[in-house]
């Protein structure tokens, strides 16, 4: 039996074509639908890239900013030294150098020291006698606040604690002498001179003299330029350095 179409021809090109175009347009949509993704993907993570960026530029200038305040303190941690230096200078009656300068130059040959240590304490105020009246009472209190306040370093003494080795006590004896002929220091006395021993137990043991020192600086007196040159000078002579 013969089939026989009724269907025109144009209605089944137009149908096909319809389908056609529709298949391409889900295409079209879904190739699109891609390209969105794409670019909100890639939008995203310039935008996380952007973020990242900027936290990175931040914490870079709070480094920058760290080690800006580390360098301002390190200046101002100098400035305090200096200034703290220079108010040491100025609190001590002689200057340390030159003190090791001249403890050094008046050693005796064979003669070293060890350990030099220098305290400086307030001084004991003396016990004053009972005032007749109150009158006398509150003008010598003036007198001692007003002494404190003008002059701040006379109420400071510098003690030094001298070690050393010496051959025999007469080089002991001869460079308490020199100390104590010195401008500088006072009330240089013994403390301690005992005999020590180097090397082993034997007859070639080398014996010497290991001793004590304390003195005091002189609290009145005033250095000139001259004579810390001719410290300087003489303490050069004898290999010393400052």
């Amino acid at each position: 039996m013969l089939n026989i179409n009724f269907v025109p021809d144009d209605y089944i090109q137009s149908n096909e074509s319809y389908r056609t175009n529709l298949m391409y347009l889900v295409l079209f949509a879904v190739v699109m639908a891609a390209l969105g993704s794409v670019f909100m993907t890639i939008t995203i993570r310039q935008r996380a890239c952007s973020a990242k960026e900027k936290l990175v530029n931040s914490k870079l200038a709070q480094a920058q900013e760290a080690i800006k305040q580390f360098e301002e303190l390190q200046t101002k941690r100098k400035e305090m030294m200096k200034t703290a230096l220079t108010t040491t200078e100025l609190l001590e009656a002689v200057p340390r150098s030159v003190l090791l300068a001249s403890l050094t130059n008046n050693l005796p040959a064979g003669m070293s020291l060890l350990k030099l240590n220098l305290v400086q304490e307030e001084t004991k105020q003396a016990k004053h006698s009972t005032p007749a009246n109150k009158y006398q009472d509150a003008q010598a209190k003036k007198a001692e606040v007003s002494e404190v306040k003008l002059s701040p370093e006379k109420s400071l003494e510098t003690h030094i604690n001298i070690e050393g080795i010496a051959p025999s006590d007469l080089q002991v004896a001869a460079y308490i002498e020199r100390l104590g002929n010195t401008t500088l220091l006072d009330n240089v006395a013994l403390v301690e001179s005992k005999e020590q021993k180097i090397g082993t137990k034997s007859a070639s043991d080398t014996t010497y003299r290991q001793f004590k020192l304390t003195a005091m600086v002189k609290k009145e007196v005033h250095l000139t330029a001259e004579d810390i040159e001719k410290i300087k000078a003489k303490n050069e002579k004898a290999g010393g350095s400052f």
